[in-house]
């Protein structure tokens, strides 16, 4: 890879946040609004804000709930997934309660959650848990049932079945489609993570920006929504790293195919 080429890529990734951090801060340079501060001015509660002991004591536990929330819903969604896409008897009998429970939104499922899991960190963790579930679930399921029946056939041809076929076939033909719901769950619970803080917390990015919007401590407030934009990128920045090594395969066969 070459010097321009990682320039190139530096650029795409980097450049519309720049305009974006650059319009907001001449549009709000003269801002006199108390609930629009000016950029400078919530870049400085941004500096005095997050320090060593404000990271220690809110961002590393909604970090920490975010990290066994997301592997926990990859778990049961691959799983479970996997299931019901190589069944077609147990996806007939779950597929309605699927969609059920799909279409209830998480964060009304919060007051419910809290009353038997409480207000701990477990109830945190099954709030995300229960919105990011389902797009890996999903796509996991449209994943193994899009297995190419060809590869399928000659699998079966040359006698490997059960676990030999489950691990180099199924799980490998579905790994696109596993890691795309895996990447719109992060988003999900990012936002869940910052939701089921807001309920009876003590601790943690959405506990803590609640607090400044209560005090009124608005710049203070807007740096907390800063650090959760930040924090989203480098989330998808690390994924996009992760993936494109898991998916290598994958990423070289589409470039082979788009080039004969």
């Amino acid at each position: 890879m070459t010097v321009l080429t990682v320039l190139r890529r530096a650029l795409l990734v980097l450049g519309l946040p720049a305009v974006l951090f650059a319009v907001w801060w001449f549009a709000t340079a003269d801002s006199t609004d108390f609930y629009v501060p000016p950029l400078s001015t919530i870049l400085e509660a941004f500096g005095k804000v997050w320090t060593g002991e404000r990271l220690m004591s809110d961002v590393v536990p909604s970090l920490l709930r975010l990290t066994a929330g997301y592997l926990l819903a990859v778990v049961v969604g691959v799983g479970l997934g996997l299931l019901v896409g190589m069944r077609r008897a147990v996806r007939d009998v779950l597929e309605p309660v699927l969609e059920l429970f799909r279409a209830i939104p998480p964060p009304v499922l919060v007051p419910v959650i809290m009353l038997f899991a409480g207000i701990g960190d477990t109830m945190k963790v099954i709030v995300i848990v229960s919105g990011c579930v389902w797009p890996i679930l999903l796509n996991t399921v449209e994943g193994v049932r899009a297995v190419d029946e060809v590869l399928s056939d000659t699998c079966r041809s040359y006698g490997i079945t059960g676990t030999a076929r489950l691990r180099h076939l199924v799980l490998r033909a579905a790994s696109p489609q596993i890691v795309t719901g895996m990447r719109q769950s992060l988003s999900i619970g990012i936002i869940l993570m910052v939701i089921s803080e807001m309920f009876a917390a003590s601790n943690g990015l959405g506990f803590t920006i609640v607090q400044f919007q209560r005090s009124f401590a608005i710049p203070e407030m807007w740096s907390g929504v800063l650090l959760l934009g930040i924090l989203g990128f480098l989330l998808s920045l690390l994924f996009r790293l992760a993936e494109n090594r898991v998916l290598a395969w994958y990423h070289g066969l589409r470039r082979a195919q788009r080039n004969p």
